[in-house]
């Protein structure tokens, strides 16, 4: 739905613009003519309802003039520097929960044309910890949201509810960042509560992870088993490691136990990256119940404190 939104704005700005330009140059000089062939005739000035009945502006060419500038400035802030994105689902719980409106900065990872996402200027790369939005790679119609867990030559293990990382260190290197190169980093875990989250009866265990120097909260369900067989099979791997191919990334949402990611469908390619989460600007909540007279999708209130940077 977003990319047939930035199409249509794009169509909007082109087709208002192009109205506006070729009545610039070519009907607006006739009108002109027309209003100083009357004034010579009457020998004065005409005031503007006058004018405005022997040389009227079609009514689409001023409805064109009108809204192009507005629009050309909500195209070109939409499409190279920050896109407004709602949360629909708890895949990124505790960080990001259902009814965040949030911001994504869309130069982050390279400026990209809005139609065909061809880069114009390369501006940066994800790093590790990032909150990314980027195109579904089964289906590029649907922006998903994740974090970067893996970057390009990483390998990747999730056994057992805990996270392991190999990094891709430079020849010679012996650590990036906070992880030794040439083995396994267990990332660290910290609890923090058991009684704060649930997925319908159970209840969840939220921790803060350390992601090689990025600290963020993560939820687990220690009663619910890992679905391996449900993973992405690599081919030369265990059917719990991944070796994340060059010019892509591996995503992982922040509620483990319920999210659809990398460990189900893979690697997201460098193309399909559309931007970095970086504010979020509302946050509603929703708890109607079917009881209730209101719909569900009406919010109860809002939630100020969630205003603000997204760690």
């Amino acid at each position: 739905m977003a990319g047939y939104f930035s199409v249509f704005l794009v169509v909007l700005t082109l087709g208002s613009g192009l109205i506006w330009l070729v009545d610039h140059l070519v009907y607006a000089p006739k009108r002109k003519e027309r209003i100083a062939l009357a004034e010579g005739a009457a020998g004065k000035p005409l005031d503007d309802e006058l004018k405005e009945e022997i040389a009227p502006m079609p009514v689409l060419t001023e409805h064109a003039k009108s809204i192009f500038p507005m629009i050309a400035v909500i195209t070109i802030f939409r499409s190279f520097i920050f896109e407004p994105f709602q949360i629909p689902s708890g895949s990124m719980m505790p960080t990001l929960l259902v009814g965040d409106f949030i911001l994504v900065q869309k130069y982050s990872y390279g400026i990209k044309d809005p139609v065909w996402r061809s880069e114009l200027v390369a501006t940066g790369e994800p790093e590790r910890g990032d909150i990314a939005v980027f195109k579904f790679p089964p289906n590029p119609k649907l922006d998903f949201i994740k974090r970067v867990i893996g970057l390009p030559g990483d390998h990747i293990v999730y056994r057992n509810k805990q996270l392991y990382i190999k990094p891709n260190c430079a020849e010679g290197q012996t650590q990036q960042g906070e992880l030794q190169c040439g083995e396994y980093n267990k990332i660290a875990l910290d609890i923090i509560n058991r009684d704060e989250f649930k997925q319908g009866n159970e209840q969840l265990v939220r921790l803060e992870e350390n992601l090689a120097g990025i600290k963020h909260d993560i939820l687990i369900n220690p009663t619910r088993p890992e679905f391996k067989s449900n993973y992405y099979r690599q081919q030369g791997t265990k059917i719990d490691e991944w070796v994340v191919p060059e010019g892509h990334y591996f995503m992982m949402g922040d509620n483990r136990d319920n999210s659809e990611d990398g460990r189900a469908w893979g690697f997201v390619p460098e193309a399909n990256l559309v931007g970095k989460a970086v504010f979020i600007w509302m946050s509603f909540e929703f708890e109607n119940t079917p009881e209730d007279f209101l719909p569900s999708w009406v919010p109860t209130g809002v939630r100020f404190e969630r205003l603000g940077n997204i760690q």
